[in-house]
């Protein structure tokens, strides 16, 4: 697996320049568009490798949870977006790295587990897919998987407002005021086996559920929306 597949590149000086400088643009829009506010960064690791997990209802979501910290967060992004080196070269930028659509998943984890071996924190939505409602829905065991394979932290971070932003389907981005919790970090020890126990596995997901569903509740309430 070579560095341009998974999104490892742009590890220089000027490249990480150019990233906050667009990264500070887009966090005054969102804060002058979206009256944004975060919670919680003291639970924030201040250094190493950790799993930003954040419940997933709108497009938004992904710049917001980058937002949460001053290091470079990671995100995946469907291997399409990189068929053009130059687009490509934008969405490693803003910390996007390819995973192929219809692959197994464990090529997917894989991926991100060389993101984390890198030392940067990794956006993974535990939903999966964007949902919608108060509740969370039934989380994927992915970060837990790649929490165990490393040993690193989740950090839960409940998103209140953004489905009122651009809901699934829209393409209208409102003015709708958006507040992000930050949850304690789930310690997650690392597995000792090169297979990851399906019960330890099931316990982390478990404990994810519980703490990001609290996060969530908080930052609805924060924006009026619970």
């Amino acid at each position: 697996m070579t560095k341009y597949e998974t999104g490892l590149v742009g590890q220089s000086l000027a490249t990480r320049l150019m990233y906050f400088a667009v990264r500070d643009l887009l966090l005054v829009l969102c804060k002058l568009w979206f009256r944004y506010s975060i919670s919680g960064r003291e639970h924030l690791p201040k250094f190493g490798a950790y799993i930003i997990a954040p419940v997933h209802r709108s497009n938004i979501d992904s710049p917001l949870a980058s937002f949460i910290t001053r290091r470079r967060a990671r995100f995946m992004g469907k291997d399409s977006l990189w068929k053009i080196r130059s687009i490509g070269k934008v969405f490693t930028l803003l910390g996007g790295f390819p995973v192929t659509r219809g692959a197994a998943d464990l090529e997917a984890l894989k991926r991100c587990v060389a993101v984390l071996d890198a030392g940067e924190p990794l956006v993974m939505f535990p939903e999966g897919t964007r949902q919608s409602g108060s509740l969370l829905h039934p989380l994927f065991e992915g970060p837990a998987y790649v929490a165990l394979k490393r040993g690193v932290p989740i950090v839960p971070v409940g998103i209140g407002g953004s489905e009122k932003v651009m809901r699934k389907g829209s393409k209208m981005i409102w003015p709708r005021k958006c507040h992000l919790t930050i949850g304690a970090p789930i310690v997650v020890e690392r597995s000792t086996t090169s297979r990851v126990d399906r019960d330890r596995m099931a316990a982390v997901t478990a404990e994810l559920a519980v703490a990001l569903q609290a996060v969530f509740d908080d930052a609805r309430r924060r924006v009026g929306d619970a």
